[in-house]
Order: structure tokens, then sequence, then C-alpha cells
């Protein structure tokens, strides 16, 4: 999957650098609602885990790779699938700052809004935005996804409380 900017590409045993670092990052935690450090070892079980089916594991992650160098931007991942109602969360990082507003974002969305409406069959996607994160809301919004809702008070930060949009993409056809 891929456009002429970014490649998206299964998660790779080599990656488990890469993700130490990213998801150990204390800076992320607060999107990925993550409060405690990943092992080696555990990101390696979650590797080896991406290789079955997207149906038994109700999750992909993918990675964002640069067409132009092939260095890893990021990743992009499907979530809590749910097939029997054609759905499933997407959640996106672009993790170093001098890789952002690129376009890696915008083309890895829309590459995995074709991938969920005409591979997978989904009838919507969705994602969950703090409502600080005004740069992915504009990129959601850019790709369709309206906003369904707002989530007062719906993460708790070091200091207070932030509040959260819920998007939502309808298939605009049915394949």
């Amino acid at each position: 999957m891929e456009s002429e900017l970014i490649r998206l590409r299964a998660l790779e045993p080599e990656d488990v650098n890469i993700l130490y670092k990213w998801e150990n990052d204390t800076e992320i935690w607060k999107v990925s609602n993550t409060v405690a450090p990943f092992s080696k070892h555990m990101l390696r079980q979650f590797i080896e885990n991406q290789q079955r089916d997207i149906y038994e594991t109700r999750q992909l992650r993918l990675i964002i790779e640069s067409k132009a160098d092939g260095k890893p931007v990021g990743a992009i991942d499907l979530f809590d699938l749910d097939p029997y109602n054609c759905r499933a969360g997407v959640g996106i990082l672009i993790y170093d700052q001098r890789d952002q507003r690129q376009g890696y974002a915008s083309h890895a969305v829309s590459i995995v809004i074709r991938y969920g409406f005409q591979v997978l069959n989904l009838n919507q996607l969705y994602c969950d935005i703090p409502s600080q994160n005004i740069q992915s809301l504009a990129l959601f919004k850019s790709k369709g996804f309206s906003v369904i809702g707002l989530k007062k008070e719906w993460t708790k930060t070091t200091s207070d409380w932030q509040d959260e949009y819920m998007l939502q993409l309808l298939n605009p056809k049915k394949w």
C-alpha cells in the first residue's frame, strides 16, 4: 500500500528498536493512553502477534515509510476492529516534528481509508482526538471525517482534564 510519497508496510522484527523509542516517549503517552513503559520483549511479542489475521487480533499496525529514503516516519493503526458492525478505529503517529507537516499523515490516512472501505468492506471508521490537537483534527476533517461528539474532561493530564472529540467517516460507497 503506497502513494507517491509513502509506503505502508507490515511490522518487521527489526522495527523493535524504533517501536521501543516511540512507545516509551512519555510525550506521546498523553495521546496513546499509555501509563507505563514497554519492554523490548513485549514489543517483540506485539510484532509477532501482528503476523496473525486482522480479524483474529482486531488490530493492524503499519509502519509509514518515506519512499524518498526508506526511513520510518511513523505508524498508523486500525484498532478495535468490529467485524459484525463493520467498523474500526484509526490512530496515527508521525514521530519526529521535522517529519510532521510533510504530507506523510495525509497520505497514510487516505490509504487506510481506501483499505478499510475497499478491502475490509467496513461501513465506518472513527477516531478520538484530544481537543487541543488542532493538527489531527484538521487532518481527519480534511479526509471527510465529521465531529460527532465531544467527551468532556475525558482524559486526565498531569495538571487537569482534557476534552476529546470523536470523529466518524461513513463509507460513501458500498463496494
